[in-house]
């Protein structure tokens, strides 16, 4: 089969290769898929570039997010997948723990993700555990449907299940043209309340400026002096930050006495400064919201299907052209998704 591996660390042009290599076949309780799309995160950058936590090992096959037929299925698992279409929850867990009985499977101390610490998408056949299986939407074609897991089930825990944002509330969307940003923005507008968001371009403050109640361009102001403006001084009830070093302080300094800041990321790096005066003494909170349980992924999933959210698509690629996709995601070249059809 065709598979886009990692080879080194290095750009896209140099790191990444499309190459023949054996079709997997499924172990106990695992699925084949034959994939139809599978979505690029910043997650597929990080695993090129290289990152603190990477095991530098090669190859890697990143593609977290994934849609595609069952075609095989392992022992003890259900027969009748196979010819479905199907979407895959990336999160793979113990099943057994506190966290995992209680709901939380991000929160299980053996989690992996999909195409981080197993093999990903990024091929004509990927497999999975059975427990991953989500029946596609007939409503979905299977490039939104790709285009959905990581980023939509991320922002929903970032501003519903973690954030707790209500409809006569604030938010400041940071990266509102993202995959991940622009799904938190219409997550928040569809909850009503009002919403600021944040972003580079003219371009991208068009396309955000359809969904959000007011548009700061970060590279004119800064964007909590913006933000502190426009609420009369108040700041606003929840931030949504998945830039990291780069904003911390700044998202912090946007909050409103008692505001939330919610994170999922540190596409800018992970060590910020931080003036912790500016947390306690105005009854701010941080709060984690890595990408959600299985419980989130439905929820949202079920409001994309019935066109509740939609995932905007910025470019569909084919597999060899995945460095093309690389590049556009870390050049900030995009609004929205890139997917690539194997």
């Amino acid at each position: 089969m065709r598979t886009a591996h990692i080879t080194q660390y290095g750009s896209p042009e140099d790191a990444l290769s499309v190459v023949e290599t054996e079709t997997p076949e499924p172990g106990p309780n695992e699925v084949r898929i034959a994939v139809e799309a599978v979505a690029l995160n910043h997650l597929d950058v990080f695993a090129r570039k290289g990152h603190p936590e990477d095991d530098g090992e090669f190859p890697k096959r990143t593609g977290s997010d994934m849609a595609g037929v069952v075609d095989a299925v392992g022992e003890d698992a259900d027969e009748s997948w196979i010819g479905e279409p199907v979407v895959v929850y990336p999160g793979v867990t113990c099943g057994e723990c506190e966290y995992c009985l209680n709901g939380e499977h991000t929160m299980c101390h053996e989690y992996e993700i999909i195409g981080e610490d197993r093999p990903g998408g990024l091929a004509e056949y990927a497999v999975v555990p059975e427990w991953c299986l989500e029946p596609k939407p007939d409503s979905l074609d299977f490039v939104t449907a790709a285009a959905t897991p990581v980023t939509f089930t991320t922002a929903w825990r970032m501003i519903v299940t973690t954030g707790e944002l209500r409809p006569a509330e604030t938010a400041l969307i940071l990266g509102a043209s993202g995959g991940v940003g622009n799904a938190a923005l219409q997550i928040a507008d569809r909850l009503g309340a009002t919403t600021y968001a944040a972003t580079s371009t003219e371009e991208k403050a068009a396309v955000v400026g359809e969904l959000a109640d007011e548009v700061i361009d970060y590279t004119e102001v800064a964007f909590e002096e913006a933000v502190m403006e426009r609420t009369d001084g108040r700041g606003v009830d929840l931030v949504a930050d998945h830039v990291g070093q780069a904003t911390w302080q700044q998202s912090i300094d946007s909050l409103a006495m008692g505001g939330r800041m919610v994170i999922c990321g540190a596409t800018s790096g992970p060590d910020p400064d931080i003036d912790i005066r500016s947390v306690y003494q105005h009854h701010r909170q941080i709060r984690g919201a890595p990408m959600g349980n299985r419980q989130d992924f439905r929820d949202v999933l079920s409001l994309v299907a019935d066109g509740e959210l939609e995932p905007r698509l910025d470019r569909v690629l084919p597999l060899d052209r995945v460095a093309e996709g690389h590049a556009a995601i870390e050049e900030r070249d995009v609004i929205g998704k890139v997917v690539i059809r194997p």
